[in-house]
């Protein structure tokens, strides 16, 4: 068997607390690439998509985007009646875009 990257032992590191410490609660999934990020709210227990934004049809790809990206997610969420997530920012760090869209999020009205 392969050795496991650093960026999957991180995922799996983070995805393996967080699965601990849920409670049930919807998880705000991220996945940043070089152009754009992407955000979901999945329901793990019936194993749906709630709410989901990206950075597709937007302009910039830096911090503002991301910015808007969380804020438009925090909009989902409300219509969909969620409130309380859990943040899972897989394997990557909490800094840069993925923290902008965190806070953004925060605003928004999610509580993690």
């Amino acid at each position: 068997m392969a050795k496991l990257s650093l960026f999957a032992r991180r995922a799996r590191r983070v995805r393996t607390a967080l699965k601990a410490r849920s409670g049930g609660r919807p998880r705000l999934s991220v996945h940043r690439t070089g152009r754009h990020i992407y955000a979901q709210i999945i329901d793990d227990a019936q194993g749906r998509t709630v709410a989901a934004a990206n950075t597709l049809g937007a302009k910039g790809t830096d911090i503002d985007a991301a910015t808007r990206v969380g804020k438009e997610l925090a909009e989902a969420a409300k219509n969909a009646g969620i409130t309380s997530v859990v943040f899972d920012r897989g394997g990557f760090l909490y800094h840069g875009r993925v923290k902008a869209l965190a806070e953004a999020a925060r605003e928004g009205g999610l509580e993690f």
